[in-house]
C-alpha cells in the first residue's frame, strides 16, 4: 500500500509539474555501467555493462527541474571462490548479469547553461532471472532494487554527457536476510534531446 501510495505520489508531482514547466523536452541516452553486486562472496571488482533508454526534461524554473528517465541497465558480476560454502548449491566463480528497468527521477540544478548537477531516487525491476548461480536453479536476486543516484551532466547544445554513482539501498538477495547484497557502481552517459 505505501510502495502505491508513493507511486501515485511521484506521477502526480512529475504530472503537475508539466502543467508548470518552464519547457518540456525529451531525448535518449545510452553509454556504460561500470557496477558490481557489493556482497559477502561477491568478486570485489567492477564490471562493465550497458544503458540505454530515454529521458524527458521538466523545466521548473530556469535554475531547478525535474528529470525522469526509463532505462534499461544491465549488472554484471561474479561470485567468489568460496561462494558455495556460504550458500549451499551455489556455484562458485559464477559470471552473471542482472538487467533492469530501471525508472530514476531526478532533481536537477543548473548553476550555469553548461553544467547540471542531479540527484535523486531510482527504482529497478529486474527483467530477468539468473538461475545458474545454484546448481538447483533457485532464483537468488530480489525482482525489484531501490537506489540514489547523484552526478553531473554536461550540456552542448542538444547533446548531453554524464557520469553518475548509483548507491543500491535495498537488499537484492532473495535467499536470505543474512547477507546484504547491493548494486553499486558509476554510469556514464551519451544522450541527445530529439524534442
Amino acid at each position: 500500500m505505501k510502495k502505491r501510495f508513493f507511486s501515485l505520489l511521484i506521477l502526480a508531482t512529475v504530472f503537475s509539474s508539466i502543467g508548470f514547466a518552464q519547457g518540456l523536452h525529451i531525448g535518449v541516452k545510452g553509454g556504460a555501467n561500470i557496477f558490481k553486486v557489493d556482497g559477502k562472496q561477491f568478486e570485489d571488482e567492477y564490471k562493465f555493462g550497458y544503458n540505454l533508454g530515454a529521458f524527458a526534461e521538466i523545466g521548473l524554473s530556469p535554475k531547478w527541474g525535474l528529470q525522469p528517465e526509463v532505462l534499461w541497465n544491465q549488472t554484471n558480476f561474479r561470485t567468489g571462490s568460496e561462494f558455495d560454502d556460504l550458500y549451499s548449491g551455489g556455484v562458485n566463480n559464477f559470471k552473471g548479469k542482472l538487467n533492469y528497468l530501471s525508472i530514476p527521477l531526478l532533481l536537477s540544478f543548473k548553476p550555469s547553461k553548461i553544467l547540471t548537477l542531479q540527484a535523486g531516487p531510482q527504482f529497478g525491476i529486474l527483467l530477468n532471472k539468473e538461475e545458474d548461480l545454484f546448481t538447483n536453479g533457485r532464483e537468488a536476486f530480489k525482482s525489484g532494487d531501490f537506489s540514489m543516484l547523484g552526478g553531473i551532466q554536461l550540456n552542448i547544445g542538444g547533446a548531453k554527457i554524464g557520469g553518475r554513482y548509483v548507491v543500491g539501498l535495498s537488499n537484492i538477495n532473495d535467499i536470505d536476510n543474512k547477507e546484504k547484497w547491493k548494486n553499486q557502481g558509476f554510469q556514464l552517459y551519451v544522450g541527445f534531446r530529439i524534442i
